[in-house]
């Protein structure tokens, strides 16, 4: 891209800005092709240009081709499109004006029609008169709506007609769908017909006092709407306090640089004046116009009986009698037709009795409102044909037709008005893709262009969906109101039950506003029109829909005594419809009306020539010189223009057929070129202008141009005849040259020609060699194809033996087939190598071998899926008894772990038993331990005193013999035996409370280490005799005396007592070795630190010299296999990291197990070596010399174990296999474990 070059950049306001290309460094810039800025910037363009005022005349348009000057709607009513059709093609031709609501369509029409009343007018008063007839049908038939103040609320079709001059002489209005319910109701922001407000603001006071006018706030029709005028400030002040409301006084009045009620009242009077209405006319229009707000002011009440019917409240009188005043009614029968409904019974087909039927207040409010709406609508209809009537014509040639209809609309809420709206809409956006996009295409391919084709969205299903025979939305709403008691939920359930799955139709609750989603399915529909989706709400629908009054309102008004009020009626109705509403109230459908003026109008239309102008809306808020791109853009998509310039872009828009310009052109021409044929004349004429080939296309009929081209050309044919000698050469120089091409052409084609005849020659023999060929193929390519499909087959009988060698039954029988069936292919194919075959012999054959296979596979498959089938039960045979096996096993389980969870209860419901009588025992043991305290110090202080006295004894003996010896006295053995000493001997002897207090000491003593070693697990040899002594005295026996006894002695209390002298010594051992060895040496242990700290505790409290232990006798009562065996397990930590950080101490598990008092096995898991295993007789010096008791082990809470865990670590660890070793080599003490493993082994 070149820097500063311009580019038209997406805006998502805008649409599309105007920029600028700016390279800020290497490959930083992308912007890709954009495709719809020339589709919003003209429109920005013209709309800043302030559009109709670009033009300083109307005659700058006149004779100008289509496309020389900016657009503008006098450009389509000139020369190429409108006007010039009609007088070239002598055919009356059609502008339809279509857009949005707001965009602009009446002020174009008004454009277009004082165009052609200007440019091709006779300049008569008739031309006046047809564009004076704007003011007073938009008067009647416009109202400000939320986004138009000037919106055109019925339809219109205006036709100027043209004499065989193509001058204009008269003209006439065609009208469709006044929308009859703003009469009585319109939205808050809304107003009704500006005819009411204009009377009211505009009229003199004169007629103020005829007509009973007040201000807009004072009637129910305008004070539900938007009560304020539209004024400038000037004529803001013109009009009078008293015509105003409180909302205009308030809020000021309403702002429109096109609109000004009391303005425009006037201009609406000079209208009429011009027109041809006299004040006569004028007058009775106005009166109609105040009798229908004053209609409005009549309310109802109950009467209180039982009737059910209603009276005219009493405020409501003088408006009645105004209302009847003005319309030329009765007073009292405008009542009695307001308050009842007349039957009229028949009986034979005649006429009988005439029935009142009271009406409640809603149903009088409808009678009010359908009054108003007829009056007003039969109103309109004349102000239309007085319309018509002041331009009338003799003859006419052709017309010009505008269209100018209400836009698509799309509210916040929906109603049946906007429904008719919208389907028209829909039905001219059909007619326009036909004329621009259909028609324009099938001429393109039916001359031969080559233009490729453009899409575009057809709308056709959307039209069937509203008006299909029986289940359009329009036959659905009639069937509706025909029903005896209709409803608009039926109707809308009626719909989405008819037309569930159309693409078109959709619920509300689908809808992408917040409060459409609010409304019910039986309260609305969305239809997807070709603009966008519309919610419409189905109030109202079925009464909208039905045009007709009862036969009392309908008699009232046509018999009404004002001549004016009774010719209105009059011209709108037929005797026929009198005759269907003489005996019931008849029921004439508004839908289907509208539909026929519809169809009739598009017939029209489709009979004349179309051109078409969109008219486009700047903004949403009907303010100038806003433009908002993004919502432009919308429009034009949704109108279908895109599709239109991506067909105008690669299309021809400008055609003429050639004989038209050979007549426009041949007059400049010499006789030299008039005598050439059309197609030749104007093919000369374009290359001796030197026009672009890219701009122009030459069809089978007519010559065809690019936008813009035609008025290029016709320019330079028309510019300066001086140079027509110089055209003229060019043209005879053309004609040359394309002559000399011909003749080179046609020798080529000669030459071409010869040639052809030399490939032609060739080409016979190319055919005969083909057929001889084709002949040998057809003899025997049968044979060959043949040949192929047997070897083919003859491959697969290899791999039929690969099959039969997986059998495991009949394989030998498969073999004999497979054979048999491999030598009948091997003998086919013999057959074919050797005789000459047809096709069908040769398939008839090869199909036999193939059923032969087929049948052989068969066989071969069946007996396969017989041995699968086989193979299949034996497995699930195989299946179900490894489950049964896995099933007992897991009952097995389940009940080891049942026994297991058991023992364990017992063993912990005996540890707790055993834990509170080591209590009981430790309380007695304090208990007597006092009580043993208090009698030492009792016997310690008769031991002094005694001690005392035998001392003075002495002391005195040894006085006497000093004073013996002193006296050389001679004391012989009797002498010297003091007489009194036996006494006092006998005195220092144990009294008998001293030997009883011995032997309760004694006994104390005695129960003490009875009570310390009572209830060991097993026949334990370590009960004490109290006051006896030992059995066995073994203090003094060696060490291999010790081992003889063990090994080979079968006295059962001499083996408890060599074991317990064993452990004894092996206590005093380790203990020797734990005094003599250094402070900083860490033990080796035997057992864990709690439990060897437990037994030094307790050998200190046995030991207690306080508490000396008698000799007891051990006693064996049971043997080995009979002792209780228990096992144990508790955590411990190496005594190298008691003093480490938690985190950094290695804990293992100390495994035990014990026969009887004794233990029998050992074992321990280190975290970081292997395990250690130890067993009683070869590691007695490794092991735990510690007794059951001693190590506390029972009272350990969750320290005993079960013997299958013990055994299951022991296995694991290869315990089993050292056991053994330790029995063979004769090292092992008998324990349970020798015996039991011994057991095994044999």
């Amino acid at each position: 891209m070149e820097d500063g070059k311009p580019v038209w950049a997406p805006h998502p306001t805008d649409g599309f800005q105007l920029g600028m290309i700016v390279d800020i460094g290497a490959d930083t810039l992308a912007i890709e092709p954009l495709n719809q800025k020339g589709k919003v910037s003209p429109i920005r363009h013209t709309g800043k240009a302030t559009c109709t005022w670009w033009y300083k005349t109307i005659k700058s348009y006149r004779g100008r081709s289509l496309g020389t000057l900016p657009p503008h709607v006098y450009a389509i009513g000139d020369l190429f499109k409108a006007y010039r059709d009609m007088r070239v093609l002598k055919m009356s031709q059609s502008i339809v004006v279509s857009g949005e609501s707001g965009a602009g369509k009446t002020e174009n029409t008004k454009f277009v029609l004082r165009y052609l009343t200007t440019s091709y007018g006779t300049g008569q008063d008739i031309d006046e008169r047809i564009v004076e007839a704007n003011p007073l049908l938009e008067a009647f038939g416009n109202a400000k709506t939320v986004r138009n103040n000037n919106s055109s609320r019925f339809g219109k079709f205006v036709e100027i007609h043209f004499n065989e001059k193509n001058n204009v002489v008269g003209g006439f209005v065609s009208h469709y769908l006044l929308e009859k319910s703003r009469i009585c109701m319109q939205s808050k922001e809304e107003r009704n017909y500006h005819i009411f407000y204009r009377l009211c603001a505009g009229a003199s006071e004169d007629i103020r006092q005829k007509l009973h006018l007040d201000s807009p706030d004072s009637f129910r029709y305008l004070n539900r709407g938007c009560t304020r005028y539209f004024a400038s400030k000037d004529t803001d002040k013109q009009i009078m306090q008293n015509r105003k409301s409180p909302e205009h006084v308030k809020l000021g009045a309403l702002k429109d640089l096109l609109l000004d009620d009391q303005g425009d009242f006037n201009r609406m009077c000079g209208a009429m004046k011009k027109i041809g209405l006299d004040d006569t006319e004028k007058l009775d229009l106005f009166r109609v116009v105040a009798g229908v707000l004053h209609l409005g002011n009549v309310d109802f009440e109950e009467t209180g009986s039982t009737s059910g019917g209603c009276i005219l409240m009493n405020q409501s009188s003088p408006t009645l009698a105004y209302c009847a005043d003005l319309l030329g009614l009765d007073q009292e029968d405008l009542r009695v037709s307001l308050t009842t409904r007349v039957m009229l019974t028949t009986a034979g087909g005649a006429k009988g009795t005439v029935i009142k039927v009271p009406l409640k207040v809603e149903q009088a409010n409808n009678a009010r409102d359908a009054l108003a709406k007829a009056v007003y609508s039969c109103l309109f209809d004349h102000v239309v044909r007085r319309v018509n009537q002041c331009f009338p014509f003799n003859t006419s040639s052709n017309f010009i037709g505008v269209l100018d209809i209400a836009g698509f609309e799309y509210f916040e809420h929906n109603s049946f008005e906007q429904f008719c709206i919208n389907y028209c809409n829909e039905k001219l956006q059909q007619f326009f893709n036909e004329r621009i996009l259909k028609e324009e295409q099938e001429l393109y391919q039916k001359e031969g262009l080559g233009v490729s084709e453009v899409h575009y969205v057809d709308n056709q299903d959307c039209i069937d969906l509203v008006e299909a025979k029986l289940v359009g939305i329009l036959d659905i709403l009639d069937e509706e109101n025909r029903l005896p008691l209709p409803s608009d939920q039926h109707f809308a359930e009626a719909i989405h039950s008819k037309h569930k799955d159309h693409f078109r139709l959709t619920v509300p609750r689908k809808s992408k506003l917040a409060v459409h989603r609010n409304v019910r399915d039986d309260e609305g529909f969305i239809v997807r029109h070709f603009a966008g989706a519309v919610c419409y709400e189905t109030t109202q629908f079925v009464e909208k829909n039905n045009d007709a009054l009862h036969m009392s309102l309908e008699s009232l008004v046509c018999e009404s005594k004002d001549k004016f009020v009774r010719e209105l009626f009059e011209n709108s109705n037929n005797s026929k419809d009198y005759k269907q509403k003489a005996g019931k109230l008849s029921f004439i459908s508004v839908g289907n009306k509208f539909k026929t003026q519809l169809n009739v109008l598009l017939e029209k239309l489709r009979s004349t020539g179309s051109s078409f102008i969109r008219c486009v809306k700047p903004n949403l808020k009907m303010v100038s010189h806003q433009f908002e791109g993004a919502q432009i853009l919308s429009q034009l998509q949704c109108s279908g223009m895109v599709s239109v310039l991506d067909l105008m872009q690669g299309g021809f828009p400008s055609r003429a057929p050639f004989h038209e310009l050979y007549n426009m052109y041949k007059q400049y021409m010499p006789d030299k070129l008039t005598r050439l044929d059309p197609r030749l004349f104007c093919k000369a004429l374009f290359k001796a202008l030197g026009l672009n080939e890219n701009d122009y296309k030459f069809g089978l009929t007519r010559v065809f141009f690019r936008p813009g081209k035609f008025a290029e050309f016709d320019q330079i044919m028309k510019s300066d005849p001086d140079h027509l000698a110089e055209l003229v050469k060019k043209v005879n120089q053309w004609l040359v040259v394309s002559r000399w091409k011909k003749v080179q052409w046609c020798s080529l084609s000669v030459i071409k020609l010869k040639e052809k005849m030399k490939y032609r020659a060739s080409a016979l023999v190319k055919i005969q060699k083909t057929v001889r060929m084709w002949l040998c193929k057809k003899k025997h390519k049968p044979r060959v194809d043949g040949m192929v499909k047997v070897r083919n087959l003859k491959m697969r009988m290899e791999r039929f033996n690969e099959v039969v060698g997986a059998l495991k039954e009949g394989k030998q029988e498969m073999a004999q087939q497979v054979q048999e069936l491999g030598a009948s292919i091997d003998t086919f194919m013999a057959n074919i190598k050797a005789t000459v075959m047809t096709r069908k012999e040769i398939d008839q054959e090869y199909q036999g071998l193939v059923k032969s296979l087929e049948q052989l596979l068969s066989s071969m498959q069946k007996k396969k899926q017989e041995e699968d089938e086989m193979e299949r039960l034996r497995r699930i045979e195989e299946e179900m008894e490894r489950e049964r096996k896995r099933r007992e096993e897991d009952d097995q389980q389940r009940q080891q772990e049942e026994n297991d969870r058991k023992k364990k209860s017992e063993m912990e419901h005996k540890r707790k038993q055993e834990e509170e009588e080591r209590k009981r025992r430790e309380e007695e043991k304090k208990i007597m331990q006092a009580e043993m305290d208090i009698q030492i110090a009792l016997e310690r202080e008769e031991d002094v005193q005694r001690s005392a006295l035998l001392e003075q004894e002495r002391r005195d003996r040894e006085l006497a013999m000093r004073i013996a010896q002193s006296e050389a006295e001679l004391i012989n053995d009797e002498a010297q035996m003091d007489p009194s000493l036996p006494a006092k001997l006998n005195a220092l002897r144990p009294t008998p409370r001293t030997c009883q207090m011995f032997m309760f000491t004694i006994k104390l003593t005695s129960s003490l280490l009875s009570l310390a070693c009572r209830d060991c697990r097993g026949s334990q040899v370590q009960a004490l005799k109290a006051g006896g002594v030992k059995k066995y005295d073994l203090s003094k026996w060696k060490y291999a005396e010790l081992r003889d006894v063990i090994n080979t002695s079968c006295d059962i209390e001499l083996l408890a007592a060599c074991r317990e002298e064993f452990h004894r010594r092996l206590k005093v051992y380790h203990a020797w070795k734990s005094k003599n060895k250094k402070r900083d040496t860490a033990a080796e242990q035997r057992a864990p630190k709690s439990i060897t700290d437990y037994g030094e505790i307790n050998a200190h409290f046995i030991n207690n010299p306080h508490n000396p232990a008698p000799a007891v006798a051990t006693q064996q009562q049971e043997m080995a296999m009979n002792r209780q065996q228990r096992y144990f397990r508790i955590p411990f930590i190496r005594p190298a990291d008691q003093y480490k950080d938690p985190q950094n101490k290695k804990k293992g598990w100390w495994y035990s197990h014990f026969d009887g008092p004794w233990i029998a096995r050992q074992l321990e898991l280190h975290p970081d070596k292997q395990p250690i295993l130890l067993v009683a007789g070869k590691d007695d010096m490794e092991m735990c010399e510690l007794s059951l008791e001693e190590t506390g082990l029972t009272r350990k809470r969750g320290a005993e174990i079960l013997p299958r865990q013990f055994e299951e670590i022991w296995e694991r660890c290869d315990g089993i296999t050292y056991l053994r070793n330790a029995i063979e080599s004769k090292q092992a003490r008998p324990t349970y474990a020798t015996a039991m493993l011994q057991n095994l082994l044999q």
